[in-house]
């Protein structure tokens, strides 16, 4: 494939390396001070890892384009009725995931059971905790907005999420998610199940960028001939299935 990298820092380098690695192609860089272009040209699918400022101007560009897109960029979810009318004015594939993480998705499918078990384990409380280094934009993070909607979607008694600090009692029904940033962290996140008598403690540690680059390049693979958004974290198994003989 030729890949068109939308932001070209350490994230940008780091698919570049392992897209290479598998065989295809950098058909252009575009740094976040370095918009896209009217169309795009010689490229079958563009990886963006910019900012939320640009999604939808970028899968604008690229459905004009007929480019499928990974969008791995997050804190734009406000801005989701723009861009699927984006999509579906064109005929290619956009897929945006939260955290293209393979060990993170597996995390995920993880916590969906634990939460599955709290269900019926009054006792246990469920909160969730972040830590990410401090240069990075959003907060809570996108990936720990998905792991609690997971949590909510299992855990009936918890009906909404509190993602602000707490100076006092929360509700019951509230599912805690905080977040730390400061220093180089790559990425944490822990999940606490906590009763009277134990803690049970589930976390996702990042070592570096090169799950989340590789789980992007997977997608980049998984989805020509494809049309219409979908979520990484929905066809995870599907992608991991596809790409498994794919070099």
């Amino acid at each position: 494939m030729r890949i068109a990298l939308i932001g070209y820092g350490a994230m940008g380098r780091e698919i570049e390396r392992i897209a290479v690695e598998r065989g295809h192609s950098i058909a252009h860089r575009f740094d976040i001070d370095n918009p896209l272009p009217d169309l795009l040209t010689n490229t079958d699918v563009a990886i963006d890892f910019s900012n939320a400022q640009h999604v939808v101007r970028n899968v604008r560009v690229c459905m004009e384009s007929g480019v499928d897109m990974v969008i791995g960029t997050t804190g734009w979810m406000t801005q989701m009725d723009a861009v699927l009318d984006a999509v579906n004015s064109g005929e290619s594939c956009v897929m945006y995931g939260s955290n293209f993480s393979i060990g993170m998705q597996m995390f995920n499918l993880i916590v969906a059971r634990a939460a599955q078990l709290m269900q019926n384990a009054a006792d246990y409380d469920v909160m969730l905790h972040e830590l990410h280094h401090k240069r990075k934009a959003d907060s809570p993070s996108g990936t720990a907005i998905t792991l609690a909607n997971t949590i909510l979607e299992s855990l009936t008694r918890k009906t909404s999420m509190l993602t602000e600090t707490s100076h006092g009692r929360i509700a019951d029904s509230q599912l805690h998610v905080s977040s730390t940033r400061g220093g180089e962290i790559t990425g944490t996140h822990t999940v606490y199940c906590d009763s009277f008598s134990d803690t049970i403690e589930l976390t996702h540690r990042a070592k570096n960028r090169s799950g989340f680059a590789l789980g992007a390049v997977l997608a980049a693979e998984f989805i020509p001939g494809k049309k219409g958004y979908l979520d990484f974290a929905d066809v995870f198994e599907d992608v991991l299935s596809y790409t498994s003989g794919v070099r």
